[in-house]
């Protein structure tokens, strides 16, 4: 019984280690064949039951046996039972181990495939952020620009005001100017109907 278990063990103890050391592709290959072990997990359940039932009968067998009052064949016997007792709960520990060991470094696995999707994303939304900045810094040269234009025009707009409004006191000069002729228009016009009168009563 025992060479099998020391096998398994060996072999247990294999897997473990390539899970923990990476050498070449050896890792991937363990964790694929670990997968596909995974998937037969009532064939897994059956073995470390049976390992498990054999543990617990050497277990047994060790403690019912009186050490101190056994012949040499009977000592034997008992080493033989606890040291396979001893190699089997090893061999339960180990495939313990390793089924921890490939979930968390399944885990890990999809933790990095996401963590590299993250980082991705976040490079993509700096570059957003980097044209963002730099669009908004174009806007506010645009307004900048915009608001000097609009300053030009509110100067331009305030000569025209003041040209207009000389113009309308040099208008309203011309207004009274012309007022002022008209009246003495007017009295010329009257002075020579009077004059006309006198003339026509000279005679």
């Amino acid at each position: 019984m025992i060479p099998p278990v020391f096998v398994i063990v060996c072999g247990e103890g294999l897997v473990a280690f390539l899970l923990m050391v990476k050498i070449g592709p050896l890792r991937e290959l363990v964790m694929k064949g670990l997968d596909e072990v995974k998937m037969r997990r009532g064939t897994v359940s059956t073995i470390a039951g049976t390992i498990f039932v054999i543990l617990l009968s050497c277990l047994f067998s060790v403690v019912g046996s009186k050490h101190g009052a056994m012949a040499p064949m009977d000592q034997v016997i008992w080493r033989t039972n606890l040291l396979e007792a001893t190699v089997m709960a090893f061999s339960l520990f180990l495939g313990f181990l390793i089924d921890r060991m490939h979930y968390y470094m399944r885990r890990l696995s999809k933790l990095r495939s996401s963590t590299r999707v993250l980082t991705r994303e976040i490079e993509r939304l700096e570059t957003e952020k980097v044209q963002m900045r730099e669009m908004g810094e174009r806007a506010a040269e645009e307004a900048k620009q915009f608001q000097q234009e609009i300053s030009s025009l509110i100067d331009d707009l305030e000569m025209v005001k003041m040209e207009a409004a000389e113009k309308d006191v040099l208008l309203e000069a011309a207004e009274a100017h012309v007022v002022a002729l008209q009246k003495q228009a007017a009295d010329l016009l009257l002075e020579y109907d009077c004059r006309l009168e006198d003339s026509h009563g000279w005679k």
